[in-house]
């Protein structure tokens, strides 16, 4: 089952700006990452899947069953955290807790619950306004989780925050997913971070997905560049680019060629036949930052 689906979903705004027939697939148990730059318009798709903006066309489902105003039931089976926590600084983190508990109408005991999974259970009394960003962000993160939501939205969560902040982060959205059965909907700019956790990912851009589906399916679809180091880089390129592939200099000594059309072996030998000397020869995995660069740079010139 998909946690999230959106059929043709569109929001315009002035200028261009808004997000243009996304057709988003989330299944459910995953963590998603929704990567793209700011302003692309991971935000404005968070907002509609929270009812917090109407679409002027489209669909949006959840765990199956269409979303609208009059079936916003629906929302209470999803936590979310959008643009950092609203917190009460004066108070502790417990106390913050227990506001929204009594809001929500839930048992006392879920503040422990939610407490251990956030690793927040030392620091539950110290007021909020001597915690770190990190533990702020872990803190909202508990918050949404107070009401036993089956999806969790999460809107940058990583903004602002340092290396250990992101490690502590990385770790909480994997067991999430895995050891509590979350799907975990999280939007960032920061392709790397979300590299390391996220199972399924769709890349926005300019309010249209270019891909969506495994990070490894994203490899495999581009491919990994092949890196010749050879003489005359210059007219290898030149050569090369006539024969259909794209080619990159690197430096003097290096050039790449973007993704392959033909096998290693046969570029290889081509080179040689035409009296280029290869020293050296073979491909370089990507990350999904380069593979995004990538795709926004071909979708510019196309």
């Amino acid at each position: 089952m998909l946690a999230i689906e959106t059929r043709a979903l569109t929001r315009r705004f002035d200028a261009g700006h808004g997000v243009h027939g996304l057709d988003l697939a989330v299944p459910s148990g995953s963590v998603y990452g929704f990567l793209g730059p700011n302003g692309a318009g991971k935000t404005t798709t968070i907002r509609l899947l929270l009812t917090l903006l109407q679409p002027d066309e489209g669909e949006i489902r959840l765990f199956g069953r269409p979303l609208t105003l009059q079936s916003r039931e629906l929302l209470r089976e999803v936590g979310s955290l959008v643009e950092g926590p609203a917190l009460y600084p004066h108070l502790s983190g417990r106390e913050n807790l227990e506001v929204t508990r009594h809001l929500l109408d839930v048992p006392a005991e879920r503040i422990d619950e939610v407490l251990d999974v956030v690793g927040l259970v030392q620091d539950q009394h110290r007021r909020v306004r001597i915690y770190s960003l990190g533990m702020r962000q872990r803190l909202g993160i508990a918050l949404a989780m107070l009401g036993r939501p089956r999806l969790l939205i999460l809107d940058e969560p990583t903004n602002g925050l340092d290396p250990a902040g992101m490690l502590d982060l990385r770790l909480l959205l994997q067991r999430m997913a895995t050891q509590l059965g979350m799907t975990v909907f999280v939007s960032s700019h920061l392709l790397s971070e979300v590299e390391q956790v996220a199972s399924h990912v769709g890349v926005l851009h300019r309010g249209q997905l270019l891909f969506q589906g495994t990070p490894q399916a994203l490899r495999e679809r581009h491919g990994d560049p092949l890196t010749i180091r050879c003489n005359d880089v210059a007219a290898a390129c030149g050569a090369l680019a006539a024969l259909g592939e794209s080619v990159q200099a690197v430096d003097e000594a290096t050039l790449r060629v973007v993704a392959p059309q033909r096998p290693d072996h046969e570029i290889n030998r081509w080179l040689v036949q035409r009296g280029y000397e290869v020293h050296a020869l073979g491909r370089s995995p990507r990350s999904l930052e380069t593979l995004f660069f990538d795709m926004t740079d071909e979708r510019a010139c196309a």
